[in-house]
């Protein structure tokens, strides 16, 4: 069962990715993030994506859902390889008119395009395989240490969730005033640039509209409910380490371990 949410979709079914503790993710994704910028060589990739194809295939969500997140991002790839292929000085390969493609050009925009598709897919591995209750959870967990130093971790946490349930909410809104606009003889797609910009304002002060009134009565509610903040709640499922947390523990001091030898080695 697929259905829609806030940060991409969630993928329903029982896999070990799926029961991993959301902190471990969270934990796991921005050790992968940083290690794909840290450790940019031939065999870093091949570690990297070595780790990907088991989290992909350890968690059950079919390659045709995973890919299709990557189609929003193929004009920014298209842009990059061209910027990278036709600015980036070196060793001439193909000269034609006015423009140079060079060796370390092509090196440049291979490299830059393997790591934004791996960093876009490792990262919707962890929105694909968690519901946005969890990373909201996890989120204010691994923020607890920070009360040190005055980080209200459960507002940020808070704030974060409710921006996450507001979203489809106001995608579904500003679909609605699109159709009313539309049928009032609104133009949104003829004219230039600044025309277009233009024919938005239809659409964008009634949506301000709706979002302040939306939240308005989601803090009348809360206040209804006596919320006063995070001292003292408690979690009808609290997060708890478990075996195949201590395991995927494990997975990622291998993975860290393999960069740096590949690191010193090559």
């Amino acid at each position: 069962m697929i259905r829609d949410i806030t940060v991409g979709q969630y993928y329903r079914t029982e896999s070990f990715v799926h029961r991993l503790d959301p902190r471990v993710k969270l934990l796991g994704t921005f050790l992968y993030i940083i290690s794909l910028f840290v450790f940019s060589s031939v065999p870093g990739f091949i570690v990297s994506g070595a780790l990907l194809v088991v989290t992909i295939w350890a968690s059950k969500v079919p390659l045709k859902f995973i890919l299709r997140g990557l189609k929003p991002i193929l004009l920014l790839l298209s842009v990059t390889v061209l910027f990278n292929l036709f600015l980036i000085k070196g060793e001439p390969v193909v000269q034609f008119w006015r423009f140079t493609i060079t060796r370390e050009g092509i090196q440049s925009a291979v490299f830059l395009v393997i790591r934004i598709v791996m960093l876009i897919v490792g990262s919707s591995m962890m929105t694909f395989t968690t519901t946005p209750n969890q990373l909201t959870d996890g989120i204010e967990s691994l923020l607890k240490p920070f009360r040190i130093v005055k980080l209200p971790a459960h507002e940020i946490a808070m704030m974060m969730s409710i921006a996450l349930r507001f979203i489809p909410i106001l995608l579904e809104e500003t679909d609605k005033i699109m159709k009313a606009q539309s049928a009032r003889g609104a133009d949104f797609e003829s004219g230039n640039i600044f025309h277009r910009a233009k024919g938005m304002l239809p659409i964008l002060v009634p949506l301000f509209v709706a979002a302040f009134r939306r939240a308005n009565d989601l803090a009348m509610a809360m206040e209804a409910r006596c919320y006063r903040g995070g001292e003292g709640r408690t979690r009808m499922k609290p997060l708890k380490y478990q075996t195949q947390d201590a395991a995927a523990f494990g997975v990622l001091t291998l993975y860290v371990a393999v960069h740096i030898t590949c690191k010193v080695l090559w």
